[in-house]
């Protein structure tokens, strides 16, 4: 689906999304990926929904935002509460969402300018 075309440069955000990627500008993303305003993480984590950990959330814990979006693919999957510990700990909201919601909200909050971050994973082909 594509969201709207994007005339600020300034910011990341999403202008193109299916289950398999997203479309960041003119870069098409098929990795997890986080995005946020002003920088993209690559490295954020190297499997999909059921290989999430502990590290994945303490790394999106250290972004230093207020609310992480976490698109979980195609339907709206929730991680086990242990694994969300340092995101509660560092007081950072948590939002779940399928990948289309998570996507269409990060960047409304984007406009909005606040601190946000989308942690995007997608469905395995």
């Amino acid at each position: 689906m594509k969201l709207h075309l994007d005339k600020n440069d300034r910011y990341h955000t999403i202008a193109r999304y299916d289950a398999t990627h997203v479309m960041i500008g003119q870069d098409r993303h098929e990795r997890p990926i986080v995005v946020m305003p002003e920088r993209l993480d690559l490295e954020w984590h190297q499997g999909g929904f059921d290989t999430l950990d502990e590290s994945a959330f303490e790394r999106l814990a250290g972004l230093g935002c207020e609310i992480v979006i976490l698109g979980t693919g195609r339907r709206q999957r929730f991680p086990q509460p242990q694994l969300v510990k340092s995101l509660m700990n560092a007081g950072i909201g948590l939002e779940v969402m399928d990948l289309g919601s998570a996507c269409r909200t990060y960047n409304i909050l984007v406009a909005e300018h606040r601190n946000v971050a989308a942690a995007l994973l997608f469905d395995p082909t």
